[in-house]
């Protein structure tokens, strides 16, 4: 596996977005996770390639988190994780 170790993108090894479709695992969560605008999958979700069990539950919480609330709309979740980035310094 270490021939599809990228580590141009992260400190941490990830398998590259042209090998998810050949990993087992990452094959049926990469159109989940892929960033559609770039067509790339983002590093906070790549990092997690090594353990595609740990990218199905980072993804199902980032779904409840932006979408498990009925008091709060979309656009205002969305500044609330904006802001948060802000003060972590995060670039997401």
């Amino acid at each position: 596996m270490d021939e599809h170790l990228d580590r141009s993108r992260s400190f941490i090894d990830i398998v590259p977005d042209e090998a998810w479709a050949s990993t087992a695992g990452l094959d049926d969560q990469y159109e989940a996770v892929v960033d559609k605008a770039y067509g790339k999958v983002d590093n906070i979700m790549a990092i997690h390639s090594l353990n595609p069990a740990g990218l199905a539950a980072h993804n199902a919480l980032y779904i409840s988190a932006m979408t498990g609330t009925k008091t709060l709309r979309k656009v205002e979740r969305e500044m609330i994780a904006y802001v948060v980035s802000l003060e972590n310094r995060c670039h997401y």
